[in-house]
């Protein structure tokens, strides 16, 4: 996989981590369709993907950096 397009991968998959993290209107959705009960463990998987994807844009960028020597 070419390191520029992993690293577009990390970036997107964190943001959208992100942005999950921080949208009430997630909860309210889910209020409403009847799946409040998975709200109990919303956090600990959106934190888990924000941190995988963090540490794929790591991977990435160290990958680009010794590319580059």
């Amino acid at each position: 996989m070419n390191d520029k397009v992993l690293l577009k991968m990390g970036v997107i998959g964190a943001v959208i981590a992100a942005i999950c993290c921080a949208t009430p209107l997630l909860v309210i959705i889910l209020g409403t369709a009847g799946l409040s009960a998975w709200l109990l463990w919303l956090d600990y998987t959106v934190f888990a993907a924000l941190i995988l994807f963090s540490g794929l844009i790591v991977f990435a960028l160290m990958k680009l950096r010794n590319a580059g020597e």
